[in-house]
């Protein structure tokens, strides 16, 4: 038995995703800078998924620049902006539970000379709006909060801060990585000027990705990879155009079935929650109705998260970040939301997706309640908790 509940981590390609890349792989080989027949052929298929994935997201093809995924897509719109609006101000806002694509790269921009102001986020690990607003300065250039977080899934203000950030001309670069599919995303309506995007996060494949780029009124970035001057100079490469085609037909895909996929994935997450609410000592990390359909973490008194993910062979789970993996350290976003040492290391988050089952969830459940009891039983820490008296949320 294999149940697959680290949807977050990555997705499974969908059958639909892997039949239009076989296809372009097959007969889609020029160059798409090219212009003889073999790469204007190519340049067709990337126009297509550049409408496709426009379309998901409110936006314009035009304002698609294709990358490597969300990482290279957050190091472009921040440091890009950074280094192209240094002359307006060197002042950066974000948060402390963002992924560490956008944490690093702010660090790196510490080193050259650039403030960053890390916002905390409250219990439920969301940041409002407010401290946003309060945060601002003169010389303030970037906004860069996520749209969902990819350890609890709390859903961030976007649209609220969206608006603060265009009144007072600062830009706005959203991570929605785990937002795709999950949540309706508007960039014009949320006021967003930049905003990245990953296709193994939405049934496509790895190492494809995209940023959005706002043209009206135009965003001058910095680019950060230098060669032919391809997509208006922005990100030089050859287009990969297999992989773009795979994430223009994922997000096409993800966003016709989102309003079907939430509700489906919804009930089976208050499956899994209510299959663990009843024991003592587990906490929910962040409201069921204030997070993203596919997550759920939750914190349990008594055990060590990396001791239950090995004894959950069957069942592949997250202790947290899988970017942060192999890592003793606590998770950053739980520590940010002032959660415990001792729980934020007893986390485990279930992430659910497309092809999970309601078999797959109680079997799921079946056998942590099982390890969970038993590694309890022989833990000294689950004794001293008990003792005084944990309660489950």
């Amino acid at each position: 038995m294999s149940i697959y509940l680290d949807y977050a981590a990555t997705t499974p390609l969908d059958p639909q995703v892997i039949e239009v890349m076989q296809a372009c792989l097959s007969s889609n080989f020029g160059n798409p800078s090219s212009a003889h027949q073999h790469g204007m052929k190519a340049a067709d298929k990337v126009m297509q998924a550049a409408i496709q994935a426009a379309e998901a997201i409110h936006a314009t093809p035009e304002e698609i620049v294709w990358t490597s995924g969300a990482t290279e897509s957050n190091n472009l719109a921040i440091k890009g902006v950074a280094f192209g609006y240094a002359h307006k101000g060197r002042h950066i806002i974000t948060s402390k539970i963002e992924h560490k694509a956008v944490l690093d790269t702010c660090a790196y921009l510490e080193t050259q000379g650039y403030e960053v102001t890390y916002l905390a986020p409250n219990a439920q690990g969301v940041v409002r709006a407010s401290q946003v607003a309060e945060a601002m300065r003169e010389d303030t250039i970037l906004v860069s909060i996520m749209w969902a977080n990819n350890e609890t899934g709390s859903i961030q203000p976007i649209s609220e801060i969206g608006h603060i950030t265009r009144e007072k001309n600062v830009l706005f670069h959203v991570d929605a990585v785990q937002a795709a599919g999950k949540l309706p995303i508007d960039v014009v309506s949320a006021k967003v000027d930049l905003l990245s995007l990953t296709a193994h996060k939405v049934y496509g494949p790895k190492g494809s990705g995209l940023l959005y780029v706002r043209r009206r009124p135009k965003i001058r970035l910095m680019p950060q990879m230098h060669g032919g001057g391809h997509q208006h100079g922005l990100r030089s490469g050859t287009l990969p155009v297999h992989q773009i085609v795979g994430l223009g037909a994922a997000l096409a895909l993800a966003d016709t079935l989102r309003e079907e996929e939430v509700a489906r994935i919804t009930a089976l997450r208050a499956q899994l929650w209510a299959g663990f609410s009843d024991l003592k000592g587990v906490h929910l990390n962040t409201p069921l109705n204030q997070s993203v359909c596919h997550v759920l973490s939750i914190s349990i008194e008594g055990l060590d998260g990396e001791a239950l993910l090995m004894a959950l062979q069957a069942l592949s789970v997250s202790a947290g970040s899988a970017c942060s993996a192999g890592s003793m350290a606590a998770s950053h976003v739980l520590l940010a939301m002032k959660v415990p040492a001792m729980l934020a290391h007893s986390t485990v988050r279930f992430s659910l997706g497309r092809f999970t089952t309601a078999e797959d969830i109680h079997a799921a459940i079946e056998l942590c309640r099982y390890h969970i009891n038993k590694l309890r039983a022989l833990s000294p820490l689950w004794d001293d908790s008990a003792m005084q008296g944990g309660q489950s949320v």
